[in-house]
């Protein structure tokens, strides 16, 4: 069955994951989630062992196949020790705060150093009377790859918890939760990861109109993230007026939004490619969410006097 979509309560708290997981979140079928051990899964994938996945010393050619080789990518947009905060508001109505960190940490996950990305979200003392929402998110993700080998999803959303933990074997092509084995299309990406990837991405020569395609992984389900090329604007914040790339994600038109382009999102137009701005327009009234905080970017902002 089709993931069925949500009310739009949880369309306001799905925002505070940041505006990739808005593809996925308003598609998201009422499903049970059974509680798994992140302590015992996470240990598993550090040590190798195959409760999630086996990464076997090289074999010999005469023995077995080759292990597939994953991509590298040069990321020149963010690094270690990136911080974003944005401001969300639900018309004119100041409902809470979100934020992006690459953590300082490195983990090993296959014998390859990982970037800990975290993402959390929360209303602030007003609106928690409406809808309190609690959330993090993490995923450590391959520092050459830009792929996920493991992401952790903690919602709590008026009442709504989620524990939700995912491994990936990019080699074999699987996702692994609670012991059950999903197949994955080639170099799927979590929710979180394929922010990071978005932004690895050359957008330079882009054309008006072009689209571009992310594969992902969400509540079980291979899902095609795809953002369209709207050309480069240049936006008034809080921290300056900054020029940028505009996109429109392609959403599922019907009960959450009027068309498919409902939802636009600005990303900065250099080096960093941080997302700015989130507005989408529901059938109830209208979202957005503003930076309003950084630290620790690759390079300037790109912005405009």
């Amino acid at each position: 069955m089709r993931i069925a979509q949500k009310v739009e309560k949880q369309l306001v708290a799905f925002l505070f994951v940041l505006y990739l997981e808005c593809f996925l979140f308003l598609n998201q079928q009422n499903r049970s989630f059974m509680k798994t051990s992140r302590i015992f899964l996470l240990a598993a994938i550090v040590a190798g062992i195959s409760f999630s996945f086996t990464f076997q010393p090289a074999q010999t050619a005469s023995s077995a196949a080759p292990v597939a080789k994953l991509r590298e990518i040069k990321n020149q947009a963010f690094k270690r020790g990136e911080k974003l905060k944005y401001r969300v508001h639900y018309g004119v109505i100041d409902a809470g705060v979100a934020s992006l960190e690459v953590a300082n940490d490195t983990m090993m996950i296959a014998k390859r150093p990982t970037l800990h990305v975290i993402a959390r979200g929360f209303t602030n003392s007003v609106w928690d009377k409406v809808y309190m929402v609690r959330d993090k998110y993490e995923s450590y993700i391959d520092e050459q790859a830009i792929l996920p080998w493991y992401h952790i999803r903690r919602v709590n959303e008026g009442g709504y918890k989620i524990e939700h933990d995912i491994a990936f074997n990019h080699f074999k092509k699987e996702a692994i939760i609670n012991k059950s084995r999903y197949k994955t299309d080639t170099n799927t990406q979590d929710m979180i990861s394929a922010l990071y990837y978005a932004r690895t991405l050359d957008f330079a020569s882009a054309k008006k109109g072009d689209l571009f395609t992310i594969n992902t992984f969400f509540d079980f389900e291979n899902y095609p993230l795809k953002l369209k090329y709207m050309g480069t604007q240049v936006i008034s914040t809080s921290v300056g007026k900054i020029n940028c790339y505009k996109f429109h994600p392609v959403m599922q038109k019907g009960r959450v939004f009027k068309t498919e382009e409902d939802m636009t999102v600005w990303i900065s137009a250099d080096a960093n490619k941080i997302p700015v701005r989130l507005q989408t327009n529901i059938l109830v009234g209208a979202v957005k969410m503003d930076l309003i905080e950084y630290s620790g970017l690759v390079a300037t902002l790109n912005k405009v006097k």
